[in-house]
């Protein structure tokens, strides 16, 4: 039996949306979850030993809601402005929810919400005098105090941090705010709670199902750059703050990468870069749900003009300003099946996140790579382990992932020093060494 190529395409994208249910929506398809892929998911026990609560601070422009029980909450809808705030995490080990390497797993649940500011509404808006347009002054007066009041809370936090520096988090696609709190809280966890642990939470999760679902989450993610850019502006304002280091995972890097493009725009034409101005020391990316030349372009494209304006007038022949202590780490995986699916719907060539080797012939086709090889900025380190069944959310689960992060961001190790559980392939390509590589060599 033959079929038609209207029926035949009909079929086709049947299948890629089961395929899309399955991968971004596991439990859909099976009756038992990975808990690898699941955060601070809760595992019934007779017996629960509580631990002390981890309190994050919170930055987001989702809408507010209220949870079942009553409390204050944040929905996935998108907010007209941005409040900041403390979430406390209750940690409770299970003796029988047990982690890798035989160790019990904590797990982790949002037991409290504290809004403590919110800015005014966004855009903010602009009025016309005699003289000509102006921002109205009233909402420039109430930014100022708010960002004052954030500036103030970050002060707090770092008062009782052991280091004087900041690890803001970016959540991915489909992510509640408590599963982005979660994950943060799980990170800073990883850390040893050393640093002030920050949640950037931008809009995910909302309805529309996994396929329309990834549509909406992606122009919500374009909606919160420039709140996310204003709360990394502010936040590294602070007196005190020595560094600042990002993480993003999956759709939560093209959040991240675009207001750094802003910043480093801001940075440049001010003569200065994002390192002086902006204290950024590292910039780290898990499976980044973000196509290879998008990448490239937002990170090297701005700088690379030569008609750009560097203060007053543009340098073309210019040394540019110097990186820095800024680093930018890509963990990507050939085995994640969220991004390979991601590629095909977006006809992407390569999805960031599934970077790999690259033969010589393709790595002097590719800006990033060639620029990164020169200037040495980037690592690219391959995870080739299993991570559950989409294979997307590695970062929380797989313990030698976890141990590099914390060799670079606590220890300040570069890639190739003892202390990070890596493996050289060909510069600035790397292999993390973990148990479920070598169970799936």
């Amino acid at each position: 039996m033959s079929y038609d190529a209207p029926n035949l395409r009909l079929q086709n994208f049947a299948t890629l949306l089961f395929s899309l249910t399955c991968i971004l929506v596991p439990a859909s398809c099976s009756s038992v979850s990975d808990p690898g892929e699941l955060i601070g998911t809760e595992t019934a026990a007779s017996h629960i030993e509580e631990d002390s609560p981890l309190d994050l601070l919170y930055v987001t422009d989702r809408a507010p809601s209220t949870s079942a029980g009553g409390d204050p909450s944040y929905s996935s809808s998108r907010g007209r402005s941005m409040s900041f705030g403390s979430v406390t995490l209750a940690r409770e080990r299970t003796r029988f929810h047990v982690g890798q390497a035989g160790q019990r797993d904590a797990s982790l649940h949002v037991s409290r919400i504290t809004k403590l500011g919110e800015f005014p509404q966004s855009p903010y808006p602009i009025e016309l005098t005699r003289h000509g347009p102006r921002r109205v002054p009233a909402t420039v007066t109430a930014h100022i105090q708010t960002a004052a009041a954030l500036q103030g809370e970050v002060s707090r936090r770092l008062a009782l941090a052991k280091r004087k520096e900041a690890v803001i988090f970016i959540h991915g696609y489909n992510n509640s705010f408590d599963d982005a709190a979660k994950a943060t809280g799980k990170i800073c966890n990883t850390l040893s709670a050393e640093f002030v642990c920050v949640l950037l939470s931008w809009p995910a999760g909302g309805s529309g199902g996994a396929f329309y679902g990834y549509n909406i989450d992606r122009e919500s993610g374009e909606f919160a750059v420039s709140d996310m850019k204003k709360a990394i502006r502010i936040i590294s304002g602070t007196s005190g703050v020595k560094r600042l280091h990002l993480i993003a995972h999956s759709r939560g890097a093209d959040v991240l990468l675009s207001a750094l493009q802003q910043l480093g725009m801001e940075a440049y034409t001010s003569r200065s870069s994002p390192t002086e101005r902006y204290k950024l020391s590292n910039v780290v990316l898990f499976a980044p749900d973000i196509d290879l030349d998008v990448a490239t372009t937002k990170l090297f494209g701005f700088v690379s003009d030569p008609d750009t304006l560097f203060g007053a007038k543009a340098t073309p022949y210019g040394l540019l300003p110097p990186i820095g202590s800024l680093h930018l780490t890509v963990y990507s995986s050939p085995n994640d099946k969220a991004l390979a699916l991601s590629s095909g719907l977006f006809g992407s060539v390569v999805r960031l996140g599934r970077l790999t080797r690259v033969s010589s012939e393709e790595a002097d086709l590719n800006a990033l790579w060639n620029n990164s090889q020169l200037s040495g900025i980037a690592d690219f380190i391959e995870y080739r382990g299993s991570a559950g069944f989409a294979g997307h959310s590695y970062f929380l689960s797989d313990t030698a992932i976890q141990k590099d992060l914390v060799a670079l961001l606590r220890g300040r190790l570069k890639a190739g020093d003892p202390g990070r559980p890596l493996v050289e392939i060909k510069r600035p390509f790397w292999e993390v060494l973990s148990r479920d590589t070598n169970r799936s060599h």
